[in-house]
């Protein structure tokens, strides 16, 4: 860790690594604890950051399709996961996806998603996907990265800034999830959802 990353205020996830394996072996053991309600619940995991990001601005959009392959993505039109300069011209992504979101994974019940049942952050999402594609839209630059299991299997691959922001999560379901089904998908007030099939 460098001494830029050391002063980086820990507010949902700990900039400190980038994979908890522990953490995504838990999920992987426990899938009925933590996508109860198969894929519908995944997909709400991760509009549930886009929420969020809709309650701070007051407005926002998402978009979750179902694609012929049976995988799922949800794009929203927020700021994209905070990346930071690494301090030797590199950058570090906030480690959503491999690590606790520590707001809610150990803390079931401090926030219920619209299904339900407890929110307990997009990693779950990426430890019960085959695979997951994570894209990112910011002002300071855009990038994909690829997961399996939760794990990266890619590094961050620059992509040309096309004049938006925006996050979209792109993953596979594992056969322990399920079939896919949709959830029902209005249960936030600033964030309006379209669902393409």
């Amino acid at each position: 860790m460098t001494d830029g990353e050391a002063r980086w205020r820990t507010t949902t996830h700990d900039w400190a690594g980038s994979v908890d394996a522990g953490h995504l072996r838990h999920i992987r053991r426990n899938p009925e604890e933590f996508a109860p309600g198969g894929v519908a619940h995944l997909i709400l995991e991760v509009l549930a950051y886009a929420a969020e990001e809709a309650e701070s601005t007051g407005r926002g959009k998402a978009v979750v399709t179902v694609h012929p392959d049976g995988s799922v993505s949800v794009a929203d039109d927020g700021r994209g996961t905070d990346t930071r300069a690494d301090g030797h011209g590199g950058f570090v992504k906030k480690p959503v996806m491999s690590t606790k979101d520590l707001r809610f994974f150990d803390f079931p019940g401090k926030q219920w998603l619209p299904d339900g049942h407890p929110r307990r952050g997009v990693s779950v999402v990426a430890g019960l996907s085959d695979w997951l594609v994570h894209t990112n839209r910011r002002h300071n630059g855009s990038w994909t990265q690829r997961y399996e299991r939760g794990v990266p299997v890619t590094a961050l691959t620059p992509i040309a800034d096309d004049g938006t922001t925006g996050t979209m999560v792109h993953f596979s379901p594992g056969a322990e999830v399920g079939p896919v089904r949709l959830p029902d998908v209005d249960g936030w007030p600033y964030l309006r959802v379209e669902v393409v099939r």
